[in-house]
């Protein structure tokens, strides 16, 4: 199952409001749960660089099921996923990016944001989630 355009929309709506309370410029990506860019979102003024690294956050939170500062945490030297980054074309490890989980726990999709603090770039991904669920997949073993 994928997330819909209308889901799609309406994660987006949420995600620029919680930006607009920060007073942050923000790009979100939302894809699939195949990694395909679905819907994006650039607010007036955001960084050219930040469409790139919203999408890889959204990728990356889809491709391991994991918010992207999970990643991050695991991929530090001596982790255990050290030097992930550089697989797949390339992740984003820092804060940013969730997957997307349904009410019946199946992942659908995943957010990514990139436009501001890595602090302000969760806030806005969980604020658009949150609108049609949640962030956490069932237990996995790299998780800590």
């Amino acid at each position: 199952m994928h997330v819909t355009i209308e889901d799609a929309e309406k994660i987006i709506l949420a995600a620029r409001k919680s930006a607009e309370k920060t007073k942050t410029k923000m790009c979100i990506a939302i894809v699939d749960s195949g990694a395909n860019l679905k819907a994006f979102y650039r607010m007036d003024d955001a960084w050219v660089g930040s469409i790139d690294i919203a999408i890889k956050k959204a990728k990356t939170a889809v491709f391991f099921g994991m918010p992207t500062g999970q990643i991050g945490k695991l991929s530090q030297p001596g982790g255990s996923l050290y030097g992930i980054e550089h697989s797949n074309d390339g992740l984003i490890t820092f804060p940013g990016g969730l997957p997307i989980v349904d009410k019946e726990g199946v992942l659908i999709g995943a957010i990514g944001v990139s436009g501001s603090s890595v602090e302000n770039d969760h806030t806005v991904a969980e604020a658009g989630v949150k609108v049609i669920g949640v962030s956490d997949l069932p237990a996995h073993p790299w998780r800590t």
